[in-house]
């Protein structure tokens, strides 16, 4: 059997239809169902990009000891991760690639499972179908996975989609559990800058969580929403040194590498922090203004203390509702894509411009 044939189908297919619909409102559409950025990016950056064009060697796969420094540098200051080491950082074309082939690159194999959050990122999902290992969705990976057969277990703090952060005692308690057992603890992050209620979300790689070492522990990081570098395919991984080289000797062989032009760019991206902070302002105001609309129409929004999406439900079937708001030209995400538990929510996206924020505010209230 071929691996497309052992997937699922791509699940934001199925949307199509509504964004048709949508498409056809006279004021046009304003799609808030995928978390692309539309901001411009920042001038620091693409002047990085600029400088290093003329690149025509081969770039490495570990990336350059500029750009691990930089990493290393962001997470110390930027996080707290006190033992952060450029050697154990490995930069990634985008953090989506790792999260779909890190089962494949660890060797798991028939029979072993990878667990990750009942509401979730599909693709969690889909990396363990590609090594044919065991996909297990848990509400609590202590009580609900057996340690025997999880050889890796994601965490996703803040969470897509629901906007929900882990406080330190929950991932201290999960990450003592998984090393009593052997068990790789890799934690997404990529929306660990976008906190805005309550406590702040916090690394897996912080000592508080994890005491002064990152042995069983991986953190995954991207500058995409952070720094509106989508497009530019740039993230990194950090953690246990052992994990760390055992990737970057197959990433190599497999020619895993980030273009050199795109190392600059991160390195100058993890650097500046004002650029950071005035993107965090622009989906701060574009939140408070969605929030506000989706309440007012009767909307319930449950966590959404982080990252970029707003949970939403009004207590019904999850295409109803997208049915309904594509009527007024607005495309959302079903909760369904991201786990059963979903199926009365949608996911509301904070990406699009400030005139589509404001077209989707009226029509909400319409």
């Amino acid at each position: 059997m071929s691996i497309s044939a052992r997937l699922p189908v791509f699940p934001w297919d199925r949307l199509e239809p509504y964004k048709a619909a949508a498409a056809a409102h006279p004021d046009g559409v304003v799609d808030l169902s995928v978390g692309t950025p539309v901001d411009p990016v920042p001038d620091v950056i693409r002047r990085a990009l600029v400088a290093a064009a003329d690149s025509p060697g081969y770039p490495l796969t570990y990336g350059t000891a500029a750009l691990r420094e930089s990493a290393a540098r962001y997470l110390r200051d930027r996080h707290g991760v006190a033992g952060a080491d450029p050697a154990a950082v490995l930069p990634l074309i985008g953090s989506k690639e790792l999260v779909a082939l890190l089962p494949l690159l660890l060797d798991l194999r028939e029979g072993d499972q990878v667990g990750y959050p009942d509401l979730a990122y599909p693709t969690y999902e889909i990396g363990a179908l590609i090594a044919r290992a065991e996909p297990v969705p848990y509400g609590d990976p202590v009580a609900e996975l057996d340690p025997a057969r999880v050889r890796v277990l994601w965490l996703n703090s803040p969470s897509n989609p629901t906007g929900r952060v882990l406080a330190v005692g929950e991932l201290r308690r999960i990450v003592e559990w998984a090393r009593r057992h052997g068990v790789l603890v890799v934690s997404d992050e990529c929306y660990i800058e976008l906190g805005w209620e309550g406590a702040e979300p916090v690394s897996v790689l912080r000592p508080e969580v994890c005491g002064d070492s990152h042995d069983g522990l991986v953190a995954v990081h991207s500058l995409s929403k952070r720094s509106n570098f989508a497009g530019y395919r740039g993230a990194f991984l950090a953690g246990d040194p052992a994990v760390v080289r055992e990737l970057l000797g197959v990433r190599k062989h497999a020619g895993m590498i980030v273009p050199q032009p795109v190392q600059a760019a991160m390195a100058a991206a993890l650097d500046d922090r004002a650029h950071a902070v005035e993107q965090k302002e622009r989906y701060r105001r574009r939140r408070a203004d969605l929030r506000a609309a989706l309440e007012g129409a009767g909307f319930r929004i449950e966590h959404s203390e982080a990252s970029l999406y707003l949970w939403a439900t009004r207590d019904e079937g999850c295409w109803e509702t997208v049915g309904d708001l594509a009527k007024r030209g607005i495309v959302v995400a079903p909760g369904e894509f991201y786990g059963p538990a979903g199926a009365r929510f949608v996911r509301v996206a904070l990406t699009a411009t400030d005139e589509r924020v404001a077209a989707a505010v009226d029509r909400l209230a319409g």
